[in-house]
């Protein structure tokens, strides 16, 4: 197996053993995403709508720095402190992945690191 380490300033660092990507045989395997503003170092703001958006972009600058975008996404898996807003990350996410969807999964979870409403992890896969 070949890969290689994704890492791009224009998402936030890791605040642990982790990396922000890796590709791996053709694959893009991002790690779940924080709406931390990578500037600040901050949540991007405190509703799910503005956290939801802060994910997906960081998402999408670490497919970049692959050089690879949202459209190339197969799969997400979406974790939320509270399962009420899934609706509001939904209408969030519709502005991210607009025609021929990945496959997703959405759960709530008991706790996010930093008491994060959302986080965000992908799979991509290279054309």
């Amino acid at each position: 197996m070949y890969k290689t380490i994704l890492t791009t300033n224009k998402a936030p660092g890791a605040i642990g053993p982790y990396s922000q990507g890796v590709k791996a045989n053709g694959f893009i395997f991002i790690s779940g995403q924080l709406p931390i503003d990578p500037i600040t170092g901050k949540f991007a703001g405190n509703t799910i709508i503005e956290q939801t958006k802060q994910s997906l972009l960081n998402i999408s600058h670490i497919l970049e720095s692959a050089g690879m975008a949202l459209d190339d996404v197969v799969k997400t898996t979406v974790l939320l402190k509270d399962i009420s807003d899934f609706a509001a990350m939904n209408e969030v996410y519709a502005r991210f992945f607009k025609k021929d969807c990945p496959a997703r999964s959405a759960f709530q979870v008991v706790a996010l690191p930093k008491d994060a409403l959302v986080e965000i992890e992908v799979i991509a896969a290279e054309r």
